[in-house]
C-alpha cells in the first residue's frame, strides 16, 4: 500500500502492551475506518531470531496500520523495519517512552531519551531498510530533566541526523526508577505547552501528542495546536469514542457503525478466527470487547458474560450475541443508539 492514499496521522490508537494485539485492532477498525493503530510494542530480537507469524501478522483491512519496535540495535532494528514492511505495515514506530524496568534492562524505551546519537543511528538504520515511514514515539523528559529544552535538543537533534519528520509526544517525564509503569502514566505531570512549543519551534516537523486524553472536545483542542493526537487507555476502556472520529476529524460522511451492527461483524470474526486452526480462543477476541457497552444500561451484564470462564469455555462466539440481546433489552432499542 502505498503511503500518499493513507490518511492523515490526525487521530491514532497508541501501542498498548498487551492490548493492542490484531484482535482489538480489528474491532477499533470497524468503528472507525481512518485512524492510524499502533500495535503492541515488539522486541526487535523477537521478531529477527523468533517466530515473525507470530509477532507480525494482522487483519485484511486494518490498514492504516504500524508497527512499533523496541530495541537500541541498530542492524536489529533494520532488520525487524524490513519484516514488518515485507508484512505491509504503513509505518515502523522506535519506541523511546517506555519506562518499565524490563525494558531498561534491554537498554532501550525512554532510557534512549539520554542515547540520541544512539536514537539517531537507530533511526537512520531503519530508514535504510524500508521505503515506509520510520518514526519516533517519546517522552519529554526523563526523571529530573524537567526543561523543555531537553526535549527541543532531543528533536532538534533527530531532525539534524536523521530523515524522521514525524514525532509522536507523551506529554510526561519518564520516571525510571521509582515510579511503577501504570504510575508513569498517571503520576509525572502533563505538560502539554512543551508538545505545542515544540510544533512551533519545528513546524516543518509533524507532531502528535499523546497523554492523557479522553474526550472528542480535548482532541479537537489539541489539533488547534499540533498535528495529530494519539488516544491511548480512553480508546481501549471506551472503544465507542472512536465512532465520531471518521466525521469530527476526517470529514467522512459515512453513518457511524451500530451497535447491532458492530456485534455482528464481531460475532463473525469470532467464529472465523477460532475455525482458523491458529489456536485463538474466544477470550482472546472478548476480553479487548469488555468496555464496547460503556455508558449504556446493561454493560456490567455485557462485561460479565464476556469475562465468565464457565460461559467462555465452549468457546463458542454466539456469547457475543447473547450479551447483545441482554444490553439491547435493557435499552430498549433496535439496531441503533
Amino acid at each position: 500500500m502505498t503511503t500518499n492514499i493513507l490518511p492523515a496521522r490526525r487521530l491514532s490508537v497508541a501501542p498498548m502492551l498487551d492490548w493492542t494485539d490484531r484482535h482489538y485492532r480489528h474491532m477499533a477498525r470497524q468503528i472507525t475506518q481512518n485512524t492510524w493503530l499502533y500495535s503492541e510494542m515488539i522486541n526487535s530480537g523477537a521478531i529477527v531470531y523468533g517466530d515473525k507469524n507470530r509477532f507480525l501478522m494482522f487483519n485484511e483491512g486494518e490498514t492504516p496500520v504500524a508497527l512499533q519496535l523496541g530495541g537500541s540495535d541498530p542492524a536489529e532494528l533494520a532488520q525487524a523495519a524490513r519484516a514488518a514492511e515485507e508484512y505491509g505495515y504503513d509505518e515502523v514506530n522506535l519506541n523511546c517512552g517506555c519506562p518499565s524496568p524490563r525494558v531498561q534492562k534491554g537498554a532501550f524505551g525512554a532510557c534512549l531519551m539520554n542515547e540520541v546519537d544512539l536514537v539517531s543511528d537507530c533511526l537512520n538504520a531503519m530508514q535504510d531498510a524500508v521505503k515506509i515511514p520510520v518514526t519516533v514515539k517519546h517522552r519529554i523528559g526523563v526523571d529530573r530533566q524537567t526543561d523543555y529544552q531537553v526535549v527541543a535538543d532531543f528533536v532538534g537533534t533527530l531532525r539534524d541526523k536523521t530523515a524522521c519528520r514525524t514525532f509522536i509526544v507523551h506529554a510526561r517525564n519518564a520516571w525510571l526508577d521509582g515510579l511503577s509503569p501504570k504510575e508513569n502514566r498517571e503520576v509525572p505531570p502533563l505538560k502539554y505547552d512543551y508538545v505545542y512549543r515544540l510544533k512551533q519551534e519545528f513546524p516543518d516537523l509533524e507532531i502528535i501528542i499523546n497523554g492523557g486524553i479522553t474526550t472528542n472536545g480535548q482532541i479537537a483542542e489539541h489539533l488547534q495546536h499540533v498535528d495529530g493526537v494519539m488516544v491511548g487507555r480512553e480508546a481501549y476502556h471506551n472503544p465507542m469514542i472512536m465512532r465520531d472520529w471518521d466525521a469530527l476529524f476526517y470529514g467522512g460522511t459515512h453513518a457511524p457503525i451500530e451497535y447491532a451492527d458492530l456485534v455482528q461483524r464481531l460475532f463473525a470474526y469470532s467464529q472465523a478466527q477460532i475455525r482458523s486452526g491458529r489456536g485463538t480462543i474466544l477470550r482472546h477476541i472478548v476480553r479487548h470487547s469488555l468496555g464496547l457497552m460503556h455508558g449504556l444500561k446493561g454493560a456490567r451484564t455485557w462485561r460479565r458474560m464476556l469475562s465468565d470462564a464457565t460461559l467462555l469455555k465452549d468457546n463458542d462466539g454466539t456469547l457475543i450475541l447473547d450479551a447483545w440481546k441482554e444490553v439491547e433489552r435493557a435499552n430498549r432499542f433496535g439496531d441503533s443508539v
